[in-house]
């Protein structure tokens, strides 16, 4: 059988998205996801279920011990009034995939984190700097790891069908939105290209116009709208 993929986040947004395309492909997918978690989507899909918590260093090590991955993928976002995940909860998977042996890694962040704070208002920062702080120490950790990581930030996201229109950049001052959907496709365009490895992508889709709402942090991953 074919080493498979883990994705944590699969229960909604841009993980269920990449879910969908990998299980329609043919792949063999793994959702971790919480055991309160609504797991109706995913149900419909060929995708086997490991129930866990990403925030315990136990829970997530089970889920690697689980089967075998070629691939993890990481797009765990925070709800309001839980402990975020963005750092320690990618500390615990970092550290479990090298423990397991699983050599890739592809983390999905936000626009803001790291180098590219100049690439967002204020505003952003005013609602979401301690979130895209989390996210960097996270980002920092992953790609200290010695593991074959992929970073891919977007910066607001919609609901919206994918267009097919969205892109990849390393210009680090790049800023717009893009659709869940067309961010999975970037994801899963990433697991089968070694020229990723390595690398750290904003994803935007030049097509969507959506500045206002995006400067007050509206869809911006780990915002008030996820």
């Amino acid at each position: 059988m074919t080493d498979g993929v883990l994705i944590l986040g699969a229960s909604r947004g841009t993980g269920l998205e990449v879910a969908r395309l990998l299980d329609r492909r043919g792949d063999a997918v793994t959702a971790f996801v919480r055991p309160t978690t609504d797991m109706a989507a995913l149900l419909q899909l060929r995708v086997r279920l490991f129930r866990g918590d990403i925030l315990d260093a136990t829970s997530v090590q089970g889920a690697l011990a689980s089967g075998s991955f070629r691939a993890l993928i990481d797009t765990v976002g925070g709800r309001r009034g839980e402990p975020r995940p963005d750092y320690h909860g990618t500390r615990n998977l970092v550290d479990a995939a090298r423990a397991a042996g699983v050599p890739r890694f592809i983390l999905v962040t936000a626009i803001g984190c790291g180098d590219s704070r100049g690439a967002v208002g204020p505003r952003v920062i005013e609602f979401l700097g301690p979130v895209l702080e989390e996210k960097t120490l996270g980002e920092n950790y992953l790609m200290a790891s010695g593991l074959d990581y992929t970073i891919l930030r977007p910066g607001g996201m919609t609901h919206d069908p994918a267009s097919g229109t969205a892109i990849r950049t390393e210009d680090r001052q790049v800023m717009g939105m893009i659709s869940r959907a067309d961010l999975a496709r970037l994801v899963v365009d990433c697991l089968d290209e070694p020229l990723s490895i390595g690398k750290v992508f904003h994803t935007v889709d030049p097509g969507i116009r959506q500045e206002a709402p995006l400067q007050r942090g509206q869809g911006f991953p780990g915002g008030p709208v996820q």
